[in-house]
């Protein structure tokens, strides 16, 4: 179910080619479609029956959530009752790649979340023990760098208006001590909710590693169209210019809407194959902003979702204000991912935190949040129209 990357009058980057179960990515290799679960790891029968459905959509891998070792004995099962290339996605506890490697394809770690466990602990002597996990265990490994939970250290070393530089640093670094540890079977994603950010970081990577096949995505992308058309101008950017070797597109939807991300991913890049593109669309038009995440198995309260859309109608009357909202859906990407926001919401299971930037406004229940955010939205409006243009 690839896209034979060969029908692209493309000259792809020469990476080499990684092997996650029966794909391979890189290397002149089809461009894999990926999608995520949004069901809850340990809800074993509708993991699989998601799992299985992404897959009968098209995907050729699919990734799953795995926090606690609850989780990765859940997994166990999973991949007992599916043939699928899974992947796995490593939160805080780098040390479940030990419980979870035998049931999985690939794992993916975050280099900026490895400082939240063991922190007396140096980042080297954790992902050597991930990379000889996974080479113990045939697995591949994705280093996972993304805009909202950056290595602090790197983050320390350049002003606050470049967001790139620091997630390509942790990369280039990550990729230079798993070289060393003779660990090649790996692939990195740089992934930022503006287009541009992805764009650019993308291509930086590119050109200091041709070698290192890249996964493309545009995080936090929000709901269908406005997230499939961020994505495509970042995929458009980049796979024209032979970057990019696996790709998802990062969708607000229900559950049973999950198969759209797997349609997006490929329609775009059949449509950047028969030269149908649209970059045109500029990104930095003066109008409203509103980015929300995936729904994953992070999701503590299925009602995230329903509000992204509540949001997004809500604020239809502000969409000529150049203003970004963003809506998360769990405790893990929430608090720092908002940062960024003009406003920022992030779900907790039985209330919604509301922040103005950086700054903690409350939290509030979540039939009483859209007011407060009207509220703050409003204030801002008037803040914004009293400055000088």
């Amino acid at each position: 179910m690839e896209v034979d990357s060969s029908e692209l009058k493309i000259e792809r980057n020469p990476t080499r080619s990684v092997k996650i179960g029966a794909v391979t990515i890189g290397d002149g290799n089809p461009i894999a479609v990926q999608s995520m679960t949004a069901t809850h790891t340990q809800d074993v029968d509708a993991t699989v029956g998601q799992i299985n459905a992404l897959v009968e959509a098209g995907a050729d891998v699919v990734r799953v959530a795995v926090d606690s070792r609850k989780d990765a004995e859940a997994l166990a099962e999973i991949r007992k009752q599916t043939t699928a290339n899974i992947s796995v996605d490593l939160q805080e506890n780098y040390r479940l790649a030990e419980d979870v490697a035998p049931h999985v394809d690939k794992i993916r770690y975050n280099p900026g979340h490895l400082y939240h466990h063991e922190r007396e602990k140096p980042w080297q002597e954790k992902v050597r023990f991930i990379a000889g996990i996974a080479a113990s265990n045939d697995c591949a490994v994705r280093v996972g760098v993304n805009c909202g939970s950056v290595d602090p250290d790197k983050v320390d070393r350049y002003s606050e208006d470049d967001s790139v530089s620091p997630m390509l640093e942790s990369a280039l670094e990550h990729c230079e001590f798993l070289d060393s540890l003779d660990f090649t079977r790996y692939c990195v994603s740089l992934k930022d909710s503006d287009p541009q950010n992805v764009i650019e970081v993308n291509r930086r990577f590119a050109e200091q590693r041709t070698d290192v096949p890249l996964h493309l995505g545009v995080t936090e992308a929000g709901m269908p169209p406005d997230g499939i058309i961020k994505t495509r101008i970042a995929f458009e950017q980049l796979i024209g210019r032979g970057i990019g070797d696996t790709i998802r597109v990062s969708l607000t939807v229900p559950n049973n809407r999950k198969g759209e991300e797997i349609d997006a991913g490929r329609s775009i890049i059949a449509d950047i194959a028969a030269g149908r593109v649209r970059t045109v669309v500029d990104y930095g038009l003066p109008t409203l902003n509103i980015i929300s995440c995936p729904s994953c198995s992070r999701v503590e309260n299925e009602a995230f979702i329903e509000l992204a859309q509540d949001v997004k109608k809500m604020t239809e009357y502000a969409r000529e204000h150049a203003l970004t909202i963003a809506v998360m859906g769990c405790r893990v990407n929430g608090p720092g991912e908002t940062d960024d926001a003009d406003l920022g919401l992030w779900c907790a299971p039985n209330f919604v935190n509301l922040k103005r930037g950086p700054e903690e406004i409350g939290a509030f229940p979540y039939d009483e949040i859209l007011p407060r955010l009207k509220q703050e939205l409003d204030a801002l409006i008037v803040e914004k129209s009293c400055q000088p243009s």
